[in-house]
C-alpha cells in the first residue's frame, strides 16, 4: 500500500468487506483478491484481521472502522519498524492462550489479553483468535483503555508485564477506585 494513501486504500478494503458481510457472504477466502491480500500483507494485516472486526461491527454495531484504523495503524507501525516488514511465521493457537479466568494481581483476563495484544503485534494470531473481541471489547470497556493504546502499552513493555500492570494501575477506573 502507499504510504500516504494506505488508510484510503485500507478503507476501500474495509468498506467492501463489510458489504460482502452484510450480503451474506461468510467465507474469509472470498473477502479479498491475491492483490487485496498482498496490499493488506504489506501493513502486516491478515484478510482474517479485517473479516473479524467487519463481522463484529455487522453483528453488533462495535467496534467501528475508527477503531479498527486505529488497531491496525499500531500493527503497521509494529511491522514496520520493529519486524522490517518480515512477516511472524508461528502462529498461536487459542489453547496457548491464558484461560479467562486467569489473572495479574486479581485482573481476570488480563494474562489473556497482554498474550493477544503480543501475538497480534507480531502478527501471530491464528484464525481462531481476534484480537479486539467481544471479551477484550468489554474488558478494555471496564478499564477505560482503548484496543489502540493497550497494543501501544504492550509493545512498550516489551514483555514485562508489570509496565502493563503498573500502567492500569493509574488509567483505569476501577484499579483506582479499589485503591
Amino acid at each position: 500500500m502507499n504510504a500516504y494513501t494506505w488508510t484510503n486504500e485500507l478503507r476501500s478494503l474495509y468498506d467492501n468487506a463489510t458489504e460482502l458481510y452484510r450480503s451474506g457472504n461468510r467465507e474469509v477466502s472470498a473477502f479479498f483478491s491475491e492483490e487485496e491480500a498482498s496490499k493488506l500483507a504489506e501493513i502486516g494485516l491478515k484478510p482474517i484481521h479485517v473479516f473479524d472486526y467487519v463481522e463484529d461491527y455487522v453483528k453488533s454495531g462495535d467496534p467501528g472502522w475508527d477503531t479498527f484504523l486505529l488497531v491496525a495503524a499500531v500493527r503497521r507501525d509494529y511491522f514496520l519498524h520493529e519486524q522490517k516488514r518480515i512477516p511472524t511465521m508461528a502462529e498461536m493457537s487459542a489453547d496457548q492462550l491464558p484461560a479467562k479466568t486467569d489473572a495479574i494481581d486479581g485482573i481476570e483476563w488480563l494474562p489473556r489479553i497482554i498474550q493477544k495484544a503480543q501475538c497480534f503485534l507480531g502478527g501471530g494470531l491464528c484464525h481462531d483468535i481476534m484480537y479486539g473481541c467481544g471479551g477484550d471489547r468489554r474488558f478494555l470497556q471496564s478499564h477505560a483503555i482503548h484496543s489502540a493504546d493497550l497494543l501501544r502499552v504492550v509493545w512498550a513493555a516489551k514483555g514485562d508485564e508489570a509496565k502493563v500492570l503498573d500502567y492500569l494501575r493509574v488509567t483505569s477506573p476501577l484499579l483506582k477506585a479499589g485503591s
